[in-house]
């Protein structure tokens, strides 16, 4: 367990976008020290680790053996993590995992009962688990104001230009695609607000960009407490109904502030996100389409949802919180990933209790 006196040292494994990212906040942090970074033995990385003023190792077990890392952060590319994951659980180091948790939903498994069987808590890098607008928006479904969940619908619709895939030519490849590198934040979110999903019923299609893997989905799902949602996902769409680009909690996209990407309805009452507007019955008298709502909008403040996650590592590293976001829970998601593709092969829908738990 590390002293709450001393900077935690973090390993950053895949100097990518997103790894780059989280290596930014850890130097930034008080609480954390840049222990080093794992990648590939390039020209490129080694200066990048030289800027950073740290080395640049092969692989995740020896720079564990030899960095006095407390923990480590993965954020190679999805088919890395279970090998990296079993060497951190392996030498009893806390990890966090970049969602998602596996290239596949054996991986996944994998690393979950090897967590759970040694006692090494692995957090699952879904950070808007930390966003304030997804907090407002819990707290408002589990009100008297909204009631009991009838109805999500929602989107993620953007376009990823050529020199995504060009720079990570995985990403056009089995283990990457859309579906798993975006979709499962939004399953996430599902998952938070409305409980559990029961079935789901898929359509993929790759046609705009001819890849291996689907640039286009929509998708229908019902979960267990009987409401129903609705979602399309593209990343070969122009336009702007997508989490990153109306929550603006990332500078680096355009910001569409009076734009929603999901909507939430309920017997009582209902909310668009992110722009918070609701709408309630609560002491209205009888409910009616013919009755006016009372109506508001819920103040948030923003915060960097990485930077609250990174907060959350340290204190899952020195042994104070368990992970918000745990491997079991990031195979959940996982799970209904599975399931979505499944259905999408098969034209059937498909039920989460008939696949492998």
């Amino acid at each position: 367990m590390v002293s709450n006196r001393d900077p935690v040292r973090l390993l950053v494994s895949g100097p990518g976008l997103i790894g780059r990212k989280h290596i930014a906040l850890v130097r930034e942090n008080p609480a954390t020290e840049l222990a080093g970074i794992v990648g590939p033995l390039k020209e490129q990385h080694a200066a990048y680790a030289a800027n950073q003023g740290v080395p640049l190792y092969a692989d995740v077990e020896s720079a564990l053996d030899v960095s006095e890392a407390a923990g480590l952060i993965i954020a190679s590319p999805n088919n890395l993590h279970l090998e990296q994951a079993l060497q951190s659980i392996g030498k009893g180091v806390p990890t966090l995992v970049e969602k998602p948790l596996g290239a596949g939903l054996a991986d996944a498994k994998a690393i979950v009962e090897a967590s759970e069987r040694a006692a090494v808590p692995v957090l699952v890098g879904h950070h808007r688990s930390y966003s304030p607008w997804l907090q407002a928006a819990r707290e408002f479904v589990l009100s008297p104001q909204f009631g009991q969940p009838v109805a999500l619908q929602g989107s993620a619709l953007f376009y990823k230009p050529s020199d995504y895939f060009s720079a990570a030519p995985w990403r056009a490849q089995s283990g990457g695609g859309p579906v798993l590198i975006n979709l499962i934040h939004e399953v996430g979110l599902w998952r938070s607000l409305f409980g559990e999903i029961a079935s789901v019923s898929a359509l993929l299609s790759s046609s705009t960009r001819q890849f291996d893997v689907e640039d286009t989905a929509a998708i229908s799902f019902s979960f267990e407490n009987g409401a129903l949602g609705a979602f399309v996902l593209s990343d070969t769409s122009a336009s702007s109904k997508s989490w990153e680009m109306t929550t603006g909690e990332n500078p680096a996209y355009p910001h569409f502030p009076e734009e929603n990407c999901y909507h939430f309805a309920g017997t009582m009452g209902s909310v668009d996100f992110p722009s918070m507007r609701f709408r309630t019955y609560l002491g209205k008298g009888e409910r009616s389409w013919w009755a006016r709502f009372d109506q508001g909008r819920i103040s948030v403040a923003g915060i960097d949802p990485l930077a609250a996650q990174l907060d959350h590592f340290v204190a899952v590293v020195r042994g104070e919180a368990a992970p918000l976001v745990s491997a079991r829970d990031g195979y959940l998601n996982m799970l209904v990933l599975e399931a979505i593709t499944r259905s999408a092969e098969t034209g059937s829908r498909v039920r989460l209790a008939d696949l492998p738990q």
